[in-house]
């Protein structure tokens, strides 16, 4: 059985995701905005049990469509309940708009493996998803996560170039780049210009965060629970961007498409 990279990325970055929400029984800093209720904590063990239950089956052939459909209803369910439902109360929060566009982003590449993936069911009922359509779907996704990450690069300079790892020079110049670098990637993906290298470099890009920013402060604090949760959730993001910049494989590297 050959999965591709992409895939199990995403699939190891869920059910590490899963496993610390039940480890820890608390938001996790993932499912911060489950209201403080009554039963709120069950629901966090059922997140927490999605969460690992689709990301296994994202690395078998047989539940592979199952996980699809679960993870992408249920990222969805999540964008929209809770995510957009958070926006509206204060739209001018850039940190919200960060914490949008990083669930847009796992739900691109879950969507993405949906798209090509798809059964009968989404062929006869939901056709919007299937294939090309899903895929460029997916992109749009991906888009809106890359410019509300660029622009959240700006809002917090400070705090993102203290994420920038001490042995390279000149952070608050690096914080500035990659914000930049977000929102080319995101026209460069909407506009057509070049889509798939924009598309690839963002995704390195967001796996050397995952690597050099995350890894050495798990390591430095193993037993902060943030630290972990942190790493995994870039993880995850990292790997919807990785999928659906694989959607581009079959495309020149300077070919001039928009999304």
């Amino acid at each position: 059985m050959n999965i591709p990279s992409s895939r199990i990325s995403l699939a190891v970055s869920m059910i590490a995701l899963g496993i610390v929400s039940i480890i820890y029984g608390n938001d996790s800093a993932v499912w911060i905005l489950i209201p403080d209720m009554v039963g709120s904590a069950t629901l966090v063990y059922l997140c927490g049990l999605v969460a690992l239950a689709s990301g296994i089956g994202l690395l078998t052939e047989r539940w592979l469509l199952v996980a699809c459909r679960v993870l992408v209803i249920f990222l969805l369910l999540w964008l929209v309940i809770l995510k957009v439902t958070w926006l509206l109360f204060s739209p001018s929060s850039m940190n919200r708009w960060e914490s949008f566009g990083e669930t847009s982003a796992i739900l691109a590449g879950a969507l993405c493996l949906l798209a090509n993936h798809a059964g009968d069911w989404e062929k006869k009922h939901v056709g919007f998803v299937v294939g090309e359509k899903g895929i460029r779907m997916a992109r749009y996704l991906l888009i809106v996560a890359l410019v509300t990450f660029g622009l959240a690069h700006f809002a917090f300079l400070d705090m993102t170039a203290s994420l920038v790892p001490g042995w390279l020079p000149f952070h608050l110049a690096i914080a500035v780049l990659t914000g930049v670098a977000n929102i080319a990637a995101a026209a460069g993906m909407l506009f057509g210009f070049y889509p798939r290298m924009a598309a690839t470099l963002e995704a390195v890009m967001l796996w050397s965060f995952t690597l050099l920013v995350w890894i050495p402060r798990l390591l430095s604090n193993p037993k902060f629970q943030e630290n972990w949760t942190e790493w995994f959730l870039s993880a995850a993001i990292a790997a919807g961007a990785w999928i659906v910049a694989e959607t581009y494989r079959n495309e020149p590297w300077k070919a001039r498409r928009a999304a």
